[in-house]
């Protein structure tokens, strides 16, 4: 593959003792009508409560009578089973595709094609807080399965609900030419009409059937930042000094914007999916 210039036309349980067998003798009594028999069968049922009313839970990993009879006594709230990869639905906002197929967590909203690489952190009462690469938190999820999700219209976060299962958000290993050639163009067709202007995307680097993904997902998130510019309030003077935009390979994912109003996008292969910049990082050095 070659080097692509993309334009546009310009707790434990108590033990209780067992009662003595002198004091299960009455019960009988209490129905005289049944006769002895009945007075044998509740003095066995009132044996077996005993029983199970002190048994000790078994080994690690057994269930003990109690269990068995009247279930878990100290279990807390049980956690919804979820597919790994699953739809979620806010309280408010669009809903959003979470991927926890694998050891990096991936988030993509319904109405945007960008997916944001999440970086899980400890935080307070023993929570998991999922961060993007700017730092800002994305994701809460408590110890008992709960989940809130923060957004840029929402900061103050917003509960959210598993909605069922999804198709997986990782992008395939390998992307022919052609599809390359079309991912970038249509990025730069979105950052053209945002930046009311022809914005070429142009690939520094010959890229390789194994790096096309990535530069392709470099490309699409580039778009989604142009457009997230093209909201806010002084978008036109930002978008008005890039010319260019320049997907080139480096060591770590960032962006850089020269003088000249080139957009240098830096994508890194050796760091996998996680080696391009989020949209939010380039609309960072954009508007700066």
């Amino acid at each position: 593959m070659h080097r692509l210039d993309v334009s546009l036309p310009k707790q434990a349980t108590p033990r209780r003792a067992i009662p003595r067998r002198g004091a299960l003798r009455g019960l009988g009594r209490l129905f005289p009508a049944a006769g002895p028999a009945a007075g044998l069968w509740l003095a066995f049922l009132g044996l077996l409560l005993s029983a199970v009313l002190c048994a000790e839970p078994a080994a690690a990993g057994g269930v003990s009578l109690r269990s068995l009879m009247f279930g878990p006594q100290d279990a807390g709230p049980r956690r919804m089973d979820t597919a790994p990869i699953g739809r979620y639905q806010p309280d408010r906002g669009e809903g959003f595709v979470l991927d926890q197929s694998s050891s990096i967590t991936l988030l993509r909203f319904e109405d945007s094609p960008e997916v944001w690489v999440l970086r899980p952190q400890p935080g307070p009462r023993g929570d998991t807080i999922y961060r993007n690469d700017m730092g800002q938190p994305m994701l809460r999820a408590t110890k008992l399965g709960g989940l809130t999700l923060f957004t840029f219209d929402n900061p103050d976060g917003s509960a959210v609900a598993y909605d069922g299962e999804a198709g997986s958000l990782r992008p395939p290993a390998l992307m022919s030419p052609s599809v390359l050639f079309q991912r970038m163009y249509q990025a730069s067709a979105r950052s053209s009409r945002a930046a009311q202007k022809v914005i070429p995307f142009i690939s520094v680097d010959d890229a390789t059937p194994e790096t096309a993904s990535l530069i392709a997902d470099t490309a699409t998130v580039t778009a989604e930042a142009f457009n997230r510019v093209a909201r806010l309030g002084n978008s036109k003077a930002a978008l008005a000094r890039i010319a260019k935009v320049l997907l080139a390979r480096g060591r770590k994912a960032d962006a850089q914007l020269n003088s000249s109003g080139a957009l240098t996008v830096i994508y890194a292969p050796e760091s996998g999916f996680e080696g391009r910049p989020s949209s939010e990082r380039i609309v960072h050095i954009i508007v700066k």
